[in-house]
């Protein structure tokens, strides 16, 4: 007998009854993953200015197309805001009368802009300055992933800071699927942060960098062990990096307690539990590598050491 449409729906009607800890229905509207996204390409564009627009933008026309942008984003992003605080509403306010709640939270969001542009101005020199093989500033804002994925991670950070409820996560996945860098908008990020081909880095919630922080591709800065699951919530899990620290590719640092003092370098693939005082070096010990012929494996070459 072939399949139908009503076979299909029948079955999955059943599987909705059977797993139904995977379906949202009859309950408050979630924020839309597709709005929040187009929000975020505009707060892109608000952010840095003829750089993420298809056309150019001049000066002299400047304002007036970034009040309409404005007016659209305090629409859209206030609508979504809404449906978070409905889903989970902040402890210290009241469950009705919400809207007018979220355009507050929405237009001093909004207003955290040019603060934000002055930190994503240190981070652009950063890139800038740590990278030679950038030509230029214009090229580090438009090609370099890692610029957009902080760009998103401190626009979402004012969001969790405003105990606004799914929308940080959005945005900053939205940020990861593009850039291949996750940066947890819990995570309390200085000035002049720079990552160095971004792809695989994995920033925690709880996590804290100071200023002049450089990283390299594959870095992690993760929790030692998350087996006590949600009783961790609101501890302090992710490691803290101060000023001016470099760290190379493929770096583990794990844990709360962790410390990496200032002025520090935490060499390639270096596993990290502990604190290290500042100024430190952190070397991985050395490790043979061992060339054979392809044509007869049991004959060495020659051993090289790393």
């Amino acid at each position: 007998m072939p399949l139908t449409v009503t076979h299909l729906t029948d079955r999955l009607m059943a599987s909705y009854a059977s797993a139904g800890g995977i379906n949202h229905l009859d309950g408050k509207n979630l924020p839309s993953k597709r709005a929040i996204a187009l929000v975020t390409a505009d707060l892109l564009r608000l952010l840095f200015p003829g750089f993420f627009d298809e056309k150019l933008v001049h000066s002299s026309a400047l304002r007036s197309s970034t009040s309409p942008l404005i007016e659209s984003v305090l629409r859209s992003l206030e609508d979504e805001i809404t449906k978070s605080l409905e889903y989970s509403p902040p402890p210290e306010l009241p469950r009705k009368g919400l809207r007018p709640i979220a355009r507050t939270l929405t237009l001093e969001f909004l207003a955290s802009l040019p603060r934000l542009r002055e930190l994503l101005q240190t981070d652009t020199e950063a890139a800038y300055n740590g990278d030679p093989a950038a030509l230029s500033k214009e090229e580090v804002i438009v090609a370099y992933p890692c610029i957009e994925a902080i760009a998103v991670q401190r626009l979402a950070h004012e969001l969790y800071l405003k105990n606004v409820s799914l929308i940080p996560r959005i945005m900053t996945e939205w940020a990861h699927t593009r850039t291949g860098m996750d940066l947890h908008p819990g995570a309390r990020i200085g000035s002049h942060f720079f990552v160095d081909h971004c792809t695989g880095t994995v920033v925690g919630e709880t996590t804290i960098l100071g200023n002049h922080v450089k990283m390299y591709q594959g870095v992690g800065l993760v929790a030692k062990s998350l087996a006590a699951g949600q009783q961790l919530r609101g501890q302090k899990r992710h490691p803290t990096i101060e000023d001016n620290v470099t760290i190379y590719a493929g770096a583990t640092i794990m844990g709360g307690d962790t410390v990496v003092g200032e002025g520090s370098t935490i060499g390639a693939n270096v596993f990290l539990t502990t604190s290290v005082p500042p100024h430190s070096l952190v070397v991985q010990e050395e490790a043979n590598v061992k060339v054979m012929r392809k044509k007869d494996k049991t004959r060495p070459l020659e051993d090289f050491h790393i």
